[in-house]
C-alpha cells in the first residue's frame, strides 16, 4: 500500500478571475496497466448553451503529463483523495527519464511511464500518437499538462479533454521559452503589480487556447522570481483543481471556434 502523502492547503492570498469563457523499445512503463472499460468519444469543437457533464465514467480517470518534479500530480492526486474532485488518477507521464515526478508516481501507488519526445526523430504525429495511446489504454478522459514542457499535438478526440496550467495571467508572458522562473522574473521586469496562474484548453501552440480559470496575486514590493512563483504555485494548486471540477461538471466547454 502507498504511503498516504497529506498537503497542507495552500494560503488564500489569491482571487479567482477569468470564470467561463509508444511504439520505440525505449518508452517505458511502471505499475499495473489500467483496463480500459470506458471508451473516450469525440467531443471535438463542442460548444453546449448548457451546462452538460463531460461523458466520463466516475469516478473521472485523469492523467497527468509533466517534465519536473510533479507537485502538481501530487496535488491532484490528494484533492481526487479527499474528495474535492470526482476523480482519480491514474496515469502519470513524464517526458524524461530524471523527472521527480516519477518518484512521486510511484510513491502514491500511481502508474506511470516516460515517452520522449526525442526518441521519435522529429517525427511529432508519431511521437503524440504514442503518447495519446498510453492515454486511451489507461482509459483516461481527461488530461493535465503540469509543468509539461513539450509541445503536444491534440488529437481530435481529446480536443476540450487537455487542460494546461500556466504560471501567469495569459495571454500575456506565455509561449516558447515561457517557464520556471522566466515567467516570474518577466513579471518583475514589467512593473506589473499583480501575476497569478492560468488554466486553460490546450491545442497545438504553446500556453495557447481557451482559458477556463485563472487566479490573481499580489507582487510584492521587493518580491524576486522565487518568492513570486512560491505565491504563483499557492494559487495554482486551488486553482487547477477549480478548473477541473468546472471541465468535468460540464460548467465550461471547448467554444465551437477553437
Amino acid at each position: 500500500m502507498p504511503n498516504k502523502i497529506t498537503l497542507s492547503p495552500p494560503d488564500r492570498t489569491d482571487e479567482p478571475i477569468g470564470i467561463g469563457i509508444g511504439d520505440r523499445s525505449d518508452t517505458w512503463f511502471s505499475g499495473k496497466p489500467a483496463p480500459v472499460n470506458h471508451p473516450v468519444q469525440d467531443r471535438t469543437n463542442v460548444s453546449n448553451p448548457e451546462p452538460q457533464a463531460l461523458d466520463t465514467p466516475v469516478p473521472a480517470r485523469l492523467a497527468v503529463l509533466f517534465s519536473g518534479g510533479g507537485r502538481t500530480l501530487e496535488n491532484l492526486a490528494e484533492q481526487c483523495r479527499d474528495g474535492r474532485i470526482n476523480g482519480q488518477v491514474v496515469l502519470g507521464i513524464g517526458s524524461r527519464s530524471t523527472c521527480g515526478g516519477l518518484e512521486r508516481c510511484e510513491r502514491l501507488g500511481i502508474e506511470s511511464c516516460v515517452i520522449r519526445a526525442r526518441d521519435f526523430d522529429g517525427n511529432v504525429e508519431r511521437f503524440g500518437q504514442a503518447v495519446f495511446d498510453r492515454i486511451r489504454a489507461a482509459g483516461v478522459t481527461l488530461v493535465c499538462l503540469a509543468g509539461y514542457l513539450t509541445l503536444l499535438p491534440i488529437p481530435h478526440d481529446y480536443l476540450g479533454r487537455v487542460l494546461n496550467i500556466h504560471p501567469a495571467l495569459l495571454p500575456k508572458f506565455g509561449g516558447k521559452g515561457m517557464y520556471g522562473d522566466r515567467v516570474h522574473q518577466a513579471v518583475l521586469d514589467s512593473g506589473d503589480s499583480e501575476s497569478g496562474c492560468t488554466v486553460h484548453f490546450a491545442d497545438n501552440e504553446y500556453d495557447h487556447g481557451q482559458i477556463v480559470h485563472a487566479r490573481r496575486v499580489p507582487v510584492l514590493a521587493g518580491d524576486t522570481a522565487e518568492t513570486l512563483a512560491a505565491r504563483v504555485f499557492a494559487a495554482e494548486c486551488e486553482a487547477y483543481p477549480e478548473a477541473v471540477n468546472k471541465v468535468l461538471g460540464g460548467c465550461v466547454t471547448l467554444a465551437a471556434d477553437d
